[in-house]
């Protein structure tokens, strides 16, 4: 234990230092992104109004919008990272368990600093169907969907058959793509704000993916295949991990 936990005592620094630098770089795209669509772009603005036309009209499908949104929500999305991250670590797995924990963190934290750099207004709809706080760009739901469920999808790979792991990319794109559609379909976000979010959850998740695989190359493991064995794959072999 004294040695695994001394071989991995950079690796929350080294998740944290690549996540910062990769979406770093992203962040004057981003900006140029939104700031050169403002005033509104016709794009966001056609499908707030659509859509806000559709929920008036469809309270049961936006109750069922609102459920969603809900139960998919950032702090679902924390809850089960932690909760799995200390199921990791019971079971010496410290790398997986610190990869996930900084990868949703510092994606939360860089997310929450967006908002304050852009700070982009919500939508302002005529007899709204639901409100939420703070600034709308990027979208945190959308955001943490996407860290939560790519978190979930790359520890979960290496159990899986060949037709589990296309089942899984598919579940994975299917809670992103839900989630993001609930915030614009329930009129608080816009739908570059989502985009953005989904966009800036992929940037972390490949920084953090990258600074891993880097890391168990250094501990003398084979170079692996993140997006079809998962970021742990020896973890299986090894016996650290039961289904």
């Amino acid at each position: 234990m004294a040695t695994r936990l001394r071989g991995e005592h950079g690796l929350p620094i080294r998740l944290t230092i690549a996540s910062v630098t990769v979406v770093t770089l992203t962040i004057p795209f981003m900006l140029l992104l939104v700031l050169a669509k403002l005033p509104l772009n016709p794009l966001d603005a056609r499908v707030a109004h659509d859509l806000h036309v559709y929920a008036r009209a469809n309270p049961l499908v936006t109750d069922l919008l609102i459920v969603w949104t809900d139960v998919f929500g950032p702090w679902s999305w924390r809850a089960v990272v932690l909760v799995l991250a200390v199921w990791l670590w019971r079971r010496r797995r410290e790398g997986a368990a610190l990869w996930a924990v900084t990868t949703i963190v510092v994606g939360g934290l860089v997310g929450w600093l967006l908002k304050i750099i852009v700070d982009r207004a919500r939508p302002s709809l005529p007899d709204p169907v639901a409100l939420a706080p703070g600034m709308a760009f990027p979208s945190g739901h959308a955001l943490h969907a996407t860290l939560g469920a790519g978190i979930l999808l790359l520890l979960a790979l290496p159990h899986l058959p060949a037709w589990g792991r296309v089942a899984a990319w598919a579940g994975a794109v299917f809670m992103i793509v839900t989630v993001s559609y609930t915030r614009v379909a329930l009129g608080v976000h816009w739908v570059s704000d989502v985009l953005g979010g989904v966009v800036l959850g992929v940037a972390v998740l490949a920084a953090t993916v990258a600074a891993f695989e880097t890391w168990r190359r250094q501990q003398g493991r084979r170079r692996a295949s993140p997006h079809l064995e998962g970021v742990e794959p020896e973890a299986v072999r090894t016996g650290h991990d039961r289904y």
